[in-house]
């Protein structure tokens, strides 16, 4: 029986350092041994601009089907009851009467979801929790806000200049030879009245960030001074001030831009709610900046 033999030792191998992988392109060095040169992007760097947030804006507003249906009310209010009006009683027209005069009962209802939508277009995105992304790929928060009252204030315009429009020409073919056919001055009047009623909204919405809430306290802003002074002028010592406060209000001054008579033309209401809006805008702007989202 044979003895096992004992194997040879063997040396031990060395241990090679085991070098990481890396993935891409290799960092370049600098000549003679130096750091490396810094890392440049391949993507071209672009200066963000008000062209960008407003660019933002508009696909924002006009992607969210919400304001296709809140437009198209507010479009068939005020085309749809202007041109009943028209053809019911466009033949009894007067003198003093201009064809824009029918397009105010549809105006006064369809102002309303005009403020809804322009205090949708912020309250929504604090709703939702969008605000917090949009303010991270803006963080210039004036330039967020100014673009989304330029996008809607636009929007507005157009969709009150528009619709006062059809009613006027189509109140054209129906009203007597007597009536003024000039509408171009009072409808781009009336548009920017019902754009700055819905600026309001819009800053209402974002000092409030709630939806209901905000909508709410505008109903109140454009219905209140309509219904208090029917109380006030029963009293002698507040008359004065609900004939003020009833002229000044949102329905007076509609029916003065839209067909001037002897007692007036709408311009002071019109410059007395842009100084109202002007200072609403600005404590929406202060209170963006100071507040944390």
């Amino acid at each position: 029986m044979s003895t096992p033999q004992p194997r040879p030792a063997v040396a031990p191998t060395p241990a090679v350092a085991a070098t990481p992988a890396r993935s891409g392109p290799s960092a370049p060095t600098a000549p003679y041994g130096g750091s490396p040169a810094p890392y440049e992007s391949p993507i071209p760097i672009v200066r963000a601009h008000l062209g960008h947030a407003l660019r933002a804006e508009w696909t924002k507003i006009r992607s969210v089907r919400s304001t296709l249906w809140t437009l198209g009310v507010f479009v068939l209010l005020v085309v749809g009851i202007g041109i009943v009006f028209a053809v019911a009683v466009g033949d009894r027209m007067g003198r003093d009467d201009r064809v824009t005069l029918f397009a105010f009962p549809g105006l006064l209802l369809g102002t309303i979801c005009l403020l809804t939508l322009g205090v949708l277009v912020i309250s929504s995105e604090y709703g939702t929790g969008l605000i917090r992304p949009t303010l991270t790929a803006a963080p210039r928060r004036d330039r967020v806000l100014a673009a989304k009252f330029l996008v809607f204030s636009a929007i507005s315009f157009v969709a009150v200049l528009v619709s006062t429009g059809v009613v006027a020409t189509a109140t054209a073919a129906f009203a007597s030879a007597e009536a003024d056919l000039h509408w171009g001055r009072p409808a781009l009047l009336a548009s920017l009245y019902v754009s700055l009623l819905g600026m309001f909204a819009l800053a209402m919405g974002t000092m409030l960030r709630h939806s209901a809430g905000a909508i709410a306290a505008m109903l109140g802003v454009y219905f209140l001074p309509t219904i208090l002074p029917l109380f006030l002028v029963g009293i002698d010592a507040t008359k004065d001030f609900g004939q003020k406060m009833m002229e000044y209000s949102a329905p007076s001054a509609l029916s003065l831009l839209l067909s001037p008579d002897q007692d007036g033309n709408g311009l002071p209401q019109l410059g007395f709610l842009a100084f109202v809006t002007a200072a609403v805008v600005g404590c929406a702007f202060a209170v963006l900046h100071r507040r944390d989202v």
